[in-house]
């Protein structure tokens, strides 16, 4: 089966069981759904010129991560930028192991399949993957998604002396946590970061009665 006959057909399975629900909307119980937790690295943070580098992702559910069943990709790429290689320390002439990225989306999206997306900050990483996507034909991705910024946010009590913000990084997350940044800024690193910092945002939501998808989202 090709991409875009999986996309395809992961949209349709998706849009079939929305169709289900009451005012077409997930109310999934967030304890058993099945979730991909993912990060990119990318050239930069420009839309329409910047490229993903490498991607991570790994699997999640019942409140377990399958450390043995993640995914890391390294993308052929003719452009690097000094500023951000400062960050993600990836060089061109570092990574042996790089897929052409019609070849590596096709890894992605197999593995991917019809599970919910996590992710940190997640319109970034979304929009760099639908529009590597877009670059070659394919159909943007159908899953539900949550954001583990706008998650915590939920978490967080307004009062004279801790205010919430708008948005919250990665490393303040790990630090709220106490979780370690030893690969902080490698793509599987930080899905993993993201990953423990979802599972304590999870708790902290139940204890707010927060415990599905829709409640989640809203």
């Amino acid at each position: 089966m090709n991409l875009t006959s999986s996309l395809r057909n992961i949209s349709q399975q998706l849009c079939k069981h929305l169709n289900r629900l009451p005012g077409r909307e997930p109310d999934w119980d967030l304890e058993t759904l099945r979730y991909v937790v993912l990060d990119t690295e990318t050239t930069g943070f420009d839309y329409g010129r910047d490229r993903i580098l490498s991607l991570g992702a790994l699997r999640l559910q019942y409140e377990t991560i399958d450390v043995g069943d993640c995914l890391e990709i390294y993308f052929q790429q003719e452009f690097y930028n000094e500023a951000t290689t400062e960050i993600h320390g990836i060089l061109s002439r570092e990574v042996r192991t790089c897929l052409p990225e019609k070849e590596g989306l096709e890894k992605f999206i197999q593995y991917l399949g019809d599970d919910v997306i996590v992710a940190h900050h997640a319109r970034f990483d979304l929009t760099m993957i639908n529009n590597a996507l877009h670059r070659h034909g394919f159909p943007k991705l159908q899953n539900p998604h949550l954001d583990t910024s706008a998650l915590y946010r939920k978490t967080v009590i307004d009062s004279p002396v801790v205010s919430k913000k708008e948005r919250y990084t990665l490393d303040e997350l790990a630090d709220k946590f106490d979780i370690s940044k030893k690969d902080r800024h490698t793509a599987l690193g930080d899905a993993l970061i993201t990953a423990i910092a979802f599972l304590k945002i999870l708790e902290a939501l139940r204890k707010k009665g927060i415990t599905t998808f829709r409640q989640a989202r809203r």
